[in-house]
């Protein structure tokens, strides 16, 4: 009688193959130009570290009311301890900052909705998109309900970045789907009008187009109407975000097999429906690096806003540092600015990174 044959159990990797030392060898010191770069490495850290650490933190000054209290030869942080406030939110009433904070609040609610799956996604980005922005309007803007009125022109620091880089990113994406839409078009006018303001836009720096927007608008309007300046900045943040936004979503599209729009037109869906079931989701996962990346370029790019007279995140700072009392606090400013511009950045990239993974369908090369 044949014998069964019986698969042996598997065996554990060799020790030398897994761990932290079998991952040094591996990807530092597997030959010797990785060695070198190594050592070269690790001396750089030693040289840059240390001293960071000292002047960031050891021999840092926390407390004081102006730079002269700042004595202890490290940063002078006592800088940002005294002007937090302001950079958080400008000249905003401080009697007021409960209005931002709760706007922040509802909107980190909304958002966090979209991970419990017994919430219709439908219905809560319809509340985002349409209701949240009118909410958040009239607490930042107050005149109801009580709350006192408090102009734009006093918003401003933090609290500015984060709507400027929030309203351009969530304005522009929509806009920018409908722009490559339109130049993958087979109808010659909308390609050409979207050809035009695509190339015409890409062609002139986001410095050009705030100027333009904060000077130019006001000419095209009637009579008696006009936008204030932190809506002009707006649409034009917007207008400029959706262009470099456009051609990212039409690498998406050309990416897409042809088979894909065959066999949408073989289920006699129409175009749009083509669009927006078969051809966009599969467009936008694609793409989904090259649109975070515009995201963060977008958000980075708001501290322009300071040319024209809005004071952002940056600008706050850098005003802040031309004061008599805190004259030589620069690099401290500009320290405390980047490490908040990294944590954004950093938390967009992983976020997603996360959605990347979430959409993963498996023909991704490993």
């Amino acid at each position: 009688m044949a014998k069964i044959f019986q698969p042996s159990p598997s065996l554990p990797p060799p020790v030398n193959s897994v761990g932290a030392v079998a991952w040094v060898k591996r990807n530092l010191l597997s030959s010797p130009l990785n060695v070198l770069l190594t050592v070269f490495s690790v001396y750089l850290v030693y040289l840059l570290i240390p001293p960071v650490i000292s002047w960031a933190f050891i021999n840092a000054t926390w407390e004081g009311t102006s730079k002269a209290d700042c004595t202890a030869g490290g940063a002078c942080w006592a800088f940002v301890n005294v002007r937090f406030n302001q950079f958080m939110y400008g000249l905003y009433p401080p009697e007021e900052y409960w209005r931002v904070n709760l706007a922040g609040i509802m909107l980190v609610v909304l958002v966090a909705g979209y991970a419990i799956k017994a919430i219709n996604k439908a219905i809560l980005t319809t509340v985002i998109m349409v209701g949240y922005p009118v909410i958040a309007y009239f607490l930042f803007a107050g005149g109801v309900f009580g709350m006192p009125e408090v102009e734009t022109a006093q918003w401003g620091g933090l609290f500015l970045t984060m709507l400027l880089g929030i309203i351009g990113i969530v304005a522009s994406f929509p806009l920018g789907v409908l722009l490559a839409l339109g130049r993958q078009s087979d109808m010659p006018i909308a390609k050409s009008v979207c050809v035009v303001f695509i190339e015409t836009i890409r062609a002139v720096p986001l410095i050009t187009i705030l100027f333009m927007a904060s000077v130019m608008i006001p000419l095209f309007l009637p009579d008696g109407m006009n936008f204030n300046k932190l809506m002009r900045v707006l649409i034009g943040i917007t207008l400029f975000s959706a262009a470099y936004m456009a051609e990212v979503i039409r690498g998406g599209l050309q990416a897409i097999p042809k088979g894909q729009y065959e066999a949408a037109d073989a289920m006699g869906l129409t175009y749009w429906q083509s669009m927006v079931l078969v051809i966009l989701p599969q467009a936008l996962k694609l793409v989904i690096p090259g649109i975070v990346n515009t995201f963060i370029g977008l958000f980075k790019d708001t501290t322009l806003v300071y040319i024209v007279g809005m004071f952002d995140f940056l600008g706050i700072i850098q005003l802040a540092t031309h004061n008599a009392n805190w004259l030589g606090t620069t690099i401290e400013g500009y320290a405390f600015a980047g490490f908040i511009y990294w944590a954004i950045c950093f938390a967009m990239s992983r976020y997603s990174m996360a959605i990347e993974r979430k959409l993963e369908t498996g023909h991704k090369r490993n």
